[in-house]
């Protein structure tokens, strides 16, 4: 189980997102600099305690319309080898030290754990507090599974594709927009997916899709 600890970080996640967030080819802003707000999240265990998961949720105001994105991360207590390309950032936490923050779909723990949530092995845990589920977290799988998790990772303005030498791939809607919870019903070969909520700029609750996962799984 993770623990989180009440302290601070410097720079702050947002911080680092602002500055990170610009260069991703699915980012929806303009030229001027993002205004960030938390928004929701998640997290998901290390079975190893080694490694932070954190799916945060982040509403960018600084174009004409407000802009929620889902950001993956993982952090690290030390450099991530063959990661370079994927650091959003170091921290310096105020109980673990200087921590390396990263795009978390180029992390293998993070790329193990996420197949894991969708077949229902692993549960979503809340964002903030330790060893407490966040039920508004909700993952569907129809296939024979196990989901591989030898992933390459693309990135263009849909989103992240994460594909496997076999075809399967893990789209992620890196731009939330919210849609009705209806129950999951396999069409255009999906064969899971994970929906979650988040807060919109005027307080009300959003639902939308996290994550699609297509593929023919039945080797």
């Amino acid at each position: 189980m993770a623990v989180i600890h009440p302290t601070t970080l410097k720079p702050s996640k947002l911080e680092l997102l602002t500055s990170w967030l610009p260069s991703r080819p699915w980012y929806r802003g303009g030229a001027t600099e993002p205004r960030l707000a938390k928004a929701g999240g998640f997290r998901l265990d290390d079975p190893h305690g080694e490694v932070g998961i954190e799916f945060i949720v982040v509403t960018d105001a600084s174009g004409p319309h407000p802009t929620t994105y889902l950001v993956p991360l993982t952090y690290r207590g030390a450099p991530l080898d063959g990661a370079e390309h994927a650091l959003v950032g170091t921290m310096e936490h105020g109980v673990l030290g200087q921590r390396w923050a990263y795009d978390g779909c180029h992390d293998p723990v993070l790329l193990a754990q996420l197949p894991a949530l969708i077949e229902g092995r692993v549960q979503a845990q809340d964002q903030n507090t330790s060893g407490v589920p966040d039920r508004e977290v909700t993952a569907s799988f129809t296939g024979e599974g196990p989901i591989p998790s030898d992933f390459t990772v693309t990135d263009d303005r849909n989103g992240t594709r994460l594909t496997t030498p076999h075809g399967t791939t893990l789209h992620l809607h890196r731009v939330l927009q919210p849609a009705a919870d209806a129950p999951f019903a396999p069409s255009q070969g999906a064969v899971g997916r994970v929906t979650g909520t988040w807060q919109t700029p005027d307080g009300t609750r959003a639902r939308g899709t996290f994550a699609v996962l297509r593929g023919d799984l039945r080797g």
